[in-house]
Order: structure tokens, then sequence, then C-alpha cells
């Protein structure tokens, strides 16, 4: 029988996490992902990004989860991402792009932290289609 995706995705999470050598998916832990990512982004070729991406990101969501009380979903855009509260959508696996790209303007650590705070505000509403 195969794997369910969310089984998948907390499978790959958990192997992140034992590769970062952290006890839990938590702010810490986000702190070392963020560490972690700036070390090696000038490493990662573009044959690498999108598997580093993925990783990463299952990691970086699986900490949304057990942090905020989150749930892995499939967003209005069906992407693959974290829902919380019913009525925030965040993507792990954008945030890690970002970081890869831009470093640490867009660190994930932060992003992290800024949670209960978007949490507390109203969901924005996109005024385009």
């Amino acid at each position: 029988m195969p794997e369910s995706p969310i089984a998948s995705l907390q499978a790959a999470a958990e192997a992140v996490r034992q590769q970062l050598q952290v006890n839990a998916f938590d702010a810490a832990a986000v702190q070392r992902l963020a560490t972690l990512i700036e070390a090696q982004r000038p490493a990662i070729g573009e044959a690498d990004r999108e598997g580093v991406i993925s990783a990463l990101g299952c990691f970086l969501g699986q900490c949304l989860v057990a942090t905020y009380q989150g749930e892995w979903a499939v967003g209005p855009d069906k992407t693959t991402g974290v829902g919380i509260a019913g009525t925030h959508f965040f993507n792990p696996f954008f945030r890690i792009s970002q970081q890869l790209a831009h470093g640490l303007t867009e660190s994930v650590a932060d992003f992290f932290a800024s949670i209960p705070d978007r949490l507390a505000s109203e969901p924005r509403r996109k005024n385009w289609i």
C-alpha cells in the first residue's frame, strides 16, 4: 500500500531533523535550519535545488505543524503547505526557496518568529484573480 502524502512529508521532515541533530520541530530547530541554509547556499547547484527545497520545506512545514498547531493542507492555489487556525495558509517550500535565493533578508527563522503576529492579524484578501 502506498504511503500517504502526509506520511511522506513527515518522513522527509524527520530525516532532516535527524540530519540537523535537533530534538524537536520548534523555533530553535528553525534557527538551526536558517543557519544551515546560509552555510550551504553557495554550494547548492541548480540540479540539487529542487530536492533541497523539498526536503527542507518538509522540515519547516512540520515545525509549523508542531509549534502552531497547523496541519498539512493543499492551498487555494493547489500548492502543498500548512494551514493554521482555519484562516491562514503558509507555503514552507516557498520560504526555503526565498532564503536560498535572497539570504538572510528572507530568513526562515524570521518568518517563523513572525507567525504569532500573522495569526493575530486578519488574513489579507487578494484583490486580484
